[in-house]
């Protein structure tokens, strides 16, 4: 294994609480800011299912964000002006990670390239990564490869970038059909369990669903996994 490429929403950061700590503030109290975070969160499959399927080409996620983002302000009644829609939608990237990523992420890094495998723009991951700190060797992900997980070529041409083959790369994730997918494709996996991505309620990715090559609570313990 010489590559462990990285699931970054949900998986590394904590998007949700992020997100509506943001909302919260460009929006005011009024608005339920968890509700709009996770309305938010539910068009995104669904923007880039649009690519995914050829209907449109290749976009950048900073705008399909940018485009959902002004359908949940109007459900919920929200008017801000144009900078002001700005700064909220570049919110993504400013998520906090999660407690153990950067020591976990940090102990990988001394024994394996690490980067992100994300369905981010670059542009997003790398404001994300100063913000939190995220240690990463490159920025990887469906930019630079034209192609939103879990279609193969997301995977796959992520490991030719690094001139590897895809039996030497694992996908770290919290949810099973990134795992499913990049199994698919030859890649090792990590499933690190993350019970609140969603909130308290949280039904699904609760646990590994299949026999992933390595099931932990957090990265750190991955990192302990992998004899870092």
């Amino acid at each position: 294994m010489k590559a462990l490429l990285f699931d970054v929403f949900g998986t590394v950061v904590d998007w949700r609480t992020s997100v509506a700590r943001e909302v919260r503030s460009m929006c005011g109290p009024d608005v339920d800011s968890v509700a709009f975070a996770d309305r938010w969160r539910s068009l995104y499959q669904p923007a880039m299912e649009e690519v995914r399927s050829g209907r449109r080409p290749f976009t950048r996620l900073d705008v399909l964000h940018l485009e959902s983002l002004r359908l949940v302000l109007s459900e919920f009644g929200v008017r801000l002006n144009e900078n002001d829609v700005d700064v909220l939608n570049r919110s993504w990237h400013r998520l906090d990670p999660w407690p153990d990523s950067i020591p976990g992420l940090s102990r990988l890094r001394t024994e394996f390239i690490i980067a992100p495998l994300s369905n981010g723009n670059i542009s997003l991951l790398l404001d994300m990564a100063k913000n939190a700190g995220l240690p990463w060797d490159a920025i990887l992900g469906a930019e630079p490869v034209q192609a939103y997980k879990p279609m193969p070529d997301a995977y796959l041409r992520t490991a030719d970038l690094l001139d590897l083959e895809p039996s030497e790369c694992m996908m770290v994730a919290a949810h099973n059909s990134d795992l499913a997918a990049a199994a698919g494709c030859g890649f090792a996996t990590a499933f690190v369990a993350r019970p609140l991505e969603h909130g308290p309620s949280q039904t699904t990715d609760l646990t590994a669903e299949a026999e992933w090559t390595h099931s932990v609570d957090s990265i750190d313990s991955l990192a302990t996994r992998l004899g870092c």
